[in-house]
């Protein structure tokens, strides 16, 4: 084992050792094309006791995780408004409430067969139950689904899961303080909790009527102070929630929906965005620190039976929940996807158990190595989830009504009997210049974007416009692509690059499976992706950047050569 006694000495040392390993194994994850949660969880496990003990001052780290946290969900409650709560109750209710009680059902019976006494198999089986938001939520961002249907969905379904997970912990904790305090201890304590919990409710409605908007209009006039205001909300309000018997999740994800109605909550995100990342780092490190090789040998093959539970079980419920409300399976099987690990919260969950003594430290090494198994799993399953629909399609079509389907509207429908010269893909800032301009010049066109605000804005600016996913082979299939003379794909850049996951290709694959015959563009901001989108496909490729900067050289050019013939 090496020496680290000169890293522990300085806790600023022991901070630099940890960024560096985590630069050095994150590169080694992306030359090998590996999602960086992964990566981050490995840098924690080579951190942590069982391998190099880099880190003698944990609480330093935790401390920075929990922030990281807090910011992450704080974001989250930004995008969050009533409309979204309105139109998602039903579906985020249902299907929340459906997985927690198959999960728990189902895998109570098997911890019984595989031969854990019940209260063990009871912890287990609720601990199953527990999906990590944190996890999700960053991969959605990074795959920009967030404003996803199902991206949506899957956030308000993971929402009822915190407050299941807050209900049980909170019932946990009360029992263990009735333990100590007397027979009527677990009321007084849940008494409390519930009471507190709408006392910061009720804060957090007054804030959003009447101080938000005019305090954030004041503060905005200092970015940077924008900037420490909005992370010391978000750790304010998370500290409350944890201090009145909530989750700090919960806590921050309150402080960004209080702020969500305010006219800066798109340059909040913008700037914070980065920090995040970084702050959670910290997370993933510490979530690997925690793993304990010493409790896992002996539960290999219950945590396999488990693992693969949660890994196909939780997205089948999710998928038979909503097809029966009339989703189509492949919004069901990519919201199903982000059910398939369990939490970080299910690790605290059979902590407080374990000090209880309702369970032993067997059994928390089972749940250990089930976390483990299904983050690390998950994650690949989430990053590559449009290829693995592709693949299983014609196996998902039970998990969908022929009839009630409830994402597409009357309206959408009718724009399918309309002609259209030029089908506009993706609208960001080139997008919605790109589609601005045609509209400009009379051509007739359809424009479709999975965020469900932008497509309002257009409908209310009179354009026919479409809810929709270019990786959605059943959305391509159902345009009205007769007389389409171009389709233009002008999506965000993927971050994997050219792949079979890209949206592009998968767009492209797509429109000539439907026996398109018009043409192809799509964009790219990197110069090497050029000559694999033709070669896949595309009649034509813009580069933003560079085709700006050559019109803007051929600009000057033709001034100079003016300026010089007028002398």
């Amino acid at each position: 084992m090496p020496d680290w006694s000169f890293i522990h000495a300085v806790p600023f040392f022991e901070l630099t050792a940890l960024l560096v390993l985590a630069a050095g194994i994150g590169f080694v994850g992306l030359l090998l094309r590996q999602p960086m949660v992964v990566s981050f969880i490995a840098v924690g496990v080579l951190a942590g006791p069982s391998a190099f003990d880099i880190v003698q001052s944990p609480e330093n780290v935790e401390l920075l995780a929990e922030l990281g946290v807090a910011l992450l969900l704080f974001l989250v409650g930004l995008k969050l408004d009533l409309s979204l709560i309105r139109s998602l109750g039903l579906v985020s209710l249902a299907t929340g409430l459906g997985q927690v009680l198959f999960t728990s059902v189902i895998g109570f019976v098997i911890g019984l067969l595989l031969g854990l006494p019940p209260i063990p198999a009871l912890y287990v089986a609720v601990a199953l139950t527990f999906s990590s938001t944190i996890i999700i939520v960053k991969l959605l961002s990074d795959k920009k689904e967030v404003d996803s249907l199902h991206g949506r969905i899957a956030i308000g379904f993971l929402i009822v899961q915190d407050l299941v997970v807050v209900l049980a912990m909170m019932v946990l904790s009360a029992f263990g303080v009735g333990m100590l305090d007397g027979a009527d201890g677990w009321y007084v304590q849940l008494a409390s909790v519930l009471f507190y919990g709408a006392l910061l409710l009720v804060f957090v409605w007054m804030f959003i009527r009447f101080a938000a908007t005019p305090l954030v209009s004041r503060i905005a006039h200092s970015p940077e102070l924008l900037v420490t205001f909005s992370l010391a909300w978000a750790a304010l309000l998370a500290a409350l929630g944890s201090h009145f018997g909530f989750s700090k999740e919960l806590g921050g994800l309150l402080a960004g929906v209080s702020l969500a109605s305010t006219p800066f909550r798109e340059s909040i995100v913008s700037r914070l965005a980065s920090l995040r990342d970084f702050l959670l780092l910290f997370f993933f490190i510490v979530l690997g620190m925690h793993l304990d090789p010493g409790l896992l040998g002996s539960q290999i093959w219950p945590s396999i039976v488990f693992s693969v539970f949660v890994l196909i079980g939780n997205p089948l419920i999710v998928m038979v929940i909503m097809g029966a409300l009339g989703y189509r399976k492949r919004t069901g099987f990519l919201a199903g996807l982000t059910v398939a690990q369990i939490s970080e919260f299910s690790l605290v969950f059979m902590a407080m158990g374990l000090s209880l003594g309702h369970v032993q430290p067997e059994t928390l090494g089972l749940v250990t190595l089930v976390g483990l198994i299904t983050i690390a799993t998950s994650v690949y399953m989430i990053t590559y989830s449009h290829t693995l629909f592709s693949m299983l399609e014609p196996l998902l079509g039970v998990f969908e009504r022929k009839r009630g389907i409830v994402e597409e509207s009357e309206e959408s429908r009718a724009l399918h009997d309309k002609p259209y010269d030029i089908i506009v893909f993706g609208l960001g800032r080139y997008g919605s210049a790109v589609a601005e301009n045609l509209l400009r010049e009379g051509f007739r066109i359809l424009v479709v974007d999975f965020n469900p605000d932008v497509v309002r804005k257009w409908k209310q600016e009179g354009c026919d416009a479409l809810y929709g996913d270019a990786s959605d082979q059943e959305l391509v299939a159902s345009l009205p692509l007769r007389g389409v003379k171009w389709v233009v794909c002008a999506l965000s850049q993927h971050d994997l690059g050219v792949s079979y996951e890209d949206p592009r290709l998968v767009l492209i694959d797509a429109l000539k499976r439907n026996g398109y015959g018009g043409k192809i563009a799509v964009s790219t901001q990197r110069m090497e992706e050029v000559q694999q989108l033709r070669e896949f496909g595309s009649d034509l490729v813009f580069h933003p950047y560079h085709d700006a900067a050559r019109q803007a050289a051929e600009q000057i050019m033709a001034e100079a050569a003016t300026y010089r013939s007028a002398r």
